[in-house]
């Protein structure tokens, strides 16, 4: 018996269902399935103008003048977390990395990689979280794209953000603009974020929950403002923590920072968590502090403005710049003694953004 091979003209694929409450490879195939995610999905909730002309591209009109972008890509697991979910934490991660040139954020971009099987359910709330995040911060979302990967390929969901702002010429603060006697402030308590992950990931049990941070930081930015160029430096520390920033900064701008333990702000269940898990605080990461350096004079000046905005109420003067141990940052301890703060060679903790 020979077997005759098939007619390729009578061939063809099973149209997916189209009520599911699931994503289905269909809904990344560019036609009826596709539409309906957009329509049913996102348009309802990012929906404005620019986004609605359903072009290849959207128009907005922006300042004349220098634009700041970034563009940042979120694959954090668990998707849900106490306090946010990864659409929170794709608008306020890319909005504050606008921000923290000093720019006036104006609008974003969205793009999701959507995993086959991905409910329907979690991804309205990652969709509502999303566009909250965005209402709130006063940053419409312009233009999206999305794609459908096949099961395990993508943690369920991924979203990359890229954001826009307009440069401000009167403030522009740079890491490389540190100078010896700045005063190192820190906008918040820090690792809130980092160990809320951890702790919904491997389903730890605290004496109290403890919630991200995640949060846009533009009013802090704009506190800050009217001190202009005495605002030297100002930088979010998500992943790697403070240390990690202040080192950075520490290598840009060729000189050395000192900080003092006793002022590290740290909640006491977070302090408590890291403890038990063997966690330094420092490198553990946050979404909604700033860290900013400002000249001596004007340092006072730069805390009143943060503590005056509910996100800086607790905001503290944690070290300066020196010109001593160029490009490394010190840790000053309760006892007297020194201790260099280095980068770490990986990470202390599983991934988290």
């Amino acid at each position: 018996m020979t077997h005759q091979p098939a007619n390729p003209a009578h061939l063809s694929c099973p149209a997916p269902l189209e009520a599911t409450d699931r994503v289905q490879l269909g809904h990344g195939s560019g036609g009826r399935l596709s539409a309906q995610l957009v329509a049913r999905q996102f348009l309802p909730a990012f929906g404005n103008p620019a986004l609605e002309a359903l072009g290849d591209a959207s128009i907005v009109t922006v300042p004349a003048g220098e634009l700041a972008v970034s563009t940042d890509s979120f694959v954090v697991h668990p998707l849900e977390f106490p306090g946010g979910n990864i659409g929170s934490l794709a608008v306020h991660g890319t909005i504050n990395d606008v921000a923290m040139m000093g720019a006036r954020p104006i609008c974003l971009t969205a793009g999701f990689v959507l995993e086959e099987g991905l409910s329907f359910a979690v991804l309205d709330r990652v969709i509502a979280e999303m566009a909250r995040a965005a209402r709130e911060a006063g940053v419409p979302i312009v233009a999206g794209d999305t794609k459908v990967v096949e099961r395990g390929k993508a943690d369920g969901l991924y979203i990359n953000t890229t954001g826009l702002g307009a440069v401000d010429t009167q403030f522009q603060p740079a890491p490389a603009r540190a100078q010896v006697g700045d005063v190192v402030l820190v906008s918040a308590p820090i690792a809130r974020h980092g160990m809320a992950i951890m702790a919904a990931r491997e389903g730890l049990q605290f004496e109290s929950a403890i919630t991200s941070d995640t949060a846009c930081l533009t009013p802090l930015v704009d506190a800050l403002r009217p001190l202009g160029m005495d605002v030297h430096v100002l930088r979010d520390p998500t992943r790697g923590g403070v240390a990690s920033t202040l080192n950075e900064i520490a290598v840009a701008s060729g000189f050395g920072v000192e900080i003092d333990e006793p002022a590290i702000p740290v909640p006491g269940d977070v302090r408590a968590a890291c403890e038990m898990l063997g966690l330094d605080p420092l490198y553990v990461a946050n979404e909604g502090v700033l860290v900013a350096f400002v000249a001596a004079a004007r340092a006072d000046e730069a805390l009143r403005a943060l503590r005056a905005h509910p996100l800086g109420a607790e905001a503290v003067a944690l070290g300066r710049v020196v010109a001593a141990h160029p490009r490394l940052v010190a840790l000053r301890t309760a006892l007297g003694s020194t201790r260099i703060v280095d980068l770490l060679p990986g990470d202390q903790l599983p991934r988290i953004c």
